[in-house]
This record gives C-alpha cells, structure tokens and sequence, in this order.
C-alpha cells in the first residue's frame, strides 16, 4: 500500500516553516532508505507554477513552492525572474523573521508533547513500533526519543531525515531563496499566517490520521523516496494534473479531515488577504510564494481568485513551447 501523500506533501509542498525547524529534530539523514534518482531528462529550469491574477489597477503573482529543492533545481526560469522584478511586495506562508527564530525548536517540541501522558508506543500499532524501533536503531538513533512526541512530528522528522541524502534542503527551496532576494532587494515581507498557527494545524490533525501516515512509513520506508522523487519531478516539470492527481486527490482520500485542516481551512483564511492585495493596492504588485499544492484543485487559491471575479491567467513560457503542462 502506498503512503499518505500528506508525508511528502506537509514537508515539499504545503507547511513552508516546518523546513528549518524540524530539520534540527533527532533525527539524522538516510533512516532506512536508498535515495532514488529521477529517471527524466529535466529542463535546464523548472517550468514555473506561476499565475497572474489581476484588477484593474495592479497584479498579485501566485507562485507554487517546492519547500525542500535541489542545489541544481536553481537558476529559475526567467518568467519568475520578471515576476520577482515586477513585484514591490512579497508574501510568503510565514513571516521571513519567524523562520530562522530560534525558539521555533521549542514551540515544535512543545506542540509534539502529549497533553495526556500518552507515549508513543500507547497510540502506534505494536508491530508498527516495533518496525520503527528497528528503523531507527538500524540508523544508530535512539527510538527512546521518541516516544515523548506525537506522529504528526515524527512523520516529519522522518520524512526530512531521508530527504537530506537525496539532495533535497529547505535551504534551496523557493521559500528560504526569495525570502533571501527580497531582503537583499530591500522588498517588504509579509506571511499570510505566523509559524504558531501552522503548528497549531499540524498539532490538530486527527489522531488516526497521523498514525495510519505513520504506519504505511513504516510499513514500506523507501516508497518515501519514490514518492518524493515522482512529486519533484512533476512540480519540476509544472505538471499541475499530474500534482493535483498524485498528491491531492489522494491527500483527500487517505487523509480527509487533514488534507481540510492543511489545505482547505488555510486557503480560506488566505483568500480574503490576498484581494486585499488587489482591492487595496492602487500600484504595487506582489509576489505571494506558497506550496504548489495551496494554488491547485477547486480548493486552490488561483480558483479561489478566479470565482471571486478577478483576471488570471498562468504565465509559462516554457508551455508555450510543449514543455509543460
């Protein structure tokens, strides 16, 4: 059986502020995995997820992110480039100052904790857990340190442990890179959301939800890899059906009330920020910067906007030319 896109999906597509937090868990690279290489001849720069939405006055960019990238998924296509240039603003999912802020690691850890006593092994399937124990011992870490957190965190730390040996940093992906141009730039800013709420999402995800992502991790650790790798390959190649086939639909299926929480609700709360971009704006334009996956589906923001009136249109040349979708 394969795994709950939402492993893959909270960490490379969805939760951009996750990234450097996590990353500093206890869990090293490479638990129980063989990296996988992508098998496809990619372009010499991504082709974008990049849409134009606009009033009569000024534009706002929606560009899809791949939160965690490799070193040669840089540079970008000159679409996003003039994108960036045009842009007098940016937002992102998270304030740029809330990132790096050290006290992230202690808002994660205090979020994992049980409320209740519980340990991990009280709400993991004990083959299961004996399965990770084994995992995680064969990767020389100590499962003991695990035991004090909820899956939700532990499905991340895996999922960002076995990322690392195939290449994949947050430090790469478009998130970490824009947030650097855009102070470099002397751009304002902004997140739709502060690092509190994505935690508190995460943190409230059903209880049966985290446990089953964390048993088919278990179950089968290196379909992680090819899971990871098929969904780069399509954000790399801006396939928006292949993404919105493999990672949304079956996010809906396997983990409904999560895919709700994480994607739904946070859309939601989004929309009415992001015309105010439009509405409120008699010039400046803005580059917003969030997971491919919020700007997909009948639940995405770019049908969010379109609904709400407004003129969009995806801006990819590479298309043009066959090269995407």
């Amino acid at each position: 059986m394969r795994m709950p896109q939402s492993l893959v999906l909270l960490a490379a597509l969805y939760v951009s502020g996750i990234v450097p937090a996590a990353a500093d868990g206890p869990v090293g690279g490479g638990v129980g995995m063989q990296a996988v290489e992508a098998e496809i001849e990619a372009p010499a720069s991504p082709v974008p997820l990049l849409w134009k939405v606009s009033d009569e006055d000024n534009s706002v960019y929606l560009l899809g992110s791949f939160h965690l990238l490799k070193a040669d998924d840089h540079p970008l296509s000159e679409d996003i480039e003039v994108a960036f240039e045009d842009a007098e603003r940016l937002a992102f999912e998270v304030p740029p100052e809330q990132v790096d802020d050290p006290a992230n690691a202690t808002l994660f850890l205090q979020a994992a904790a049980y409320a209740d006593g519980r340990r991990l092994s009280d709400v993991v399937p004990p083959e299961a857990h004996a399965k990770l124990v084994a995992m995680l011992d064969q990767a020389g870490m100590p499962a003991a340190a695990f035991e004090t957190f909820e899956p939700w965190f532990v499905n991340l730390t895996l999922v960002l442990g076995m990322a690392q040996p195939m290449g994949f940093s947050g430090a790469h992906g478009l998130d970490q890179h824009f947030m650097k141009r855009a102070k470099a730039a002397g751009k304002p800013s902004i997140g739709l959301e502060s690092i509190e709420r994505q935690v508190a999402v995460l943190d409230g995800t059903p209880m049966d939800e985290q446990v089953a992502s964390l048993v088919e991790l278990v179950d089968d650790p290196a379909a992680l890899a090819e899971q990871l790798t098929k969904l780069h390959e399509a954000w790399r190649s801006g396939d928006a059906a292949t993404l919105q086939q493999v990672a949304i639909d079956e996010m809906k299926e396997k983990t409904p009330e999560s895919y709700r929480m994480i994607n739904v609700e946070r859309n939601q709360a989004w929309l009415p920020q992001l015309r105010a971009m439009l509405d409120e704006s008699d010039s400046d334009d803005v580059l917003v910067v969030v997971g491919a996956m919020h700007l997909l589906g009948e639940d995405g923001l770019v049908e969010g906007l379109r609904d709400a009136g407004y003129g969009v249109e995806r801006i990819c040349s590479a298309c043009e030319q066959g090269m995407g979708e």
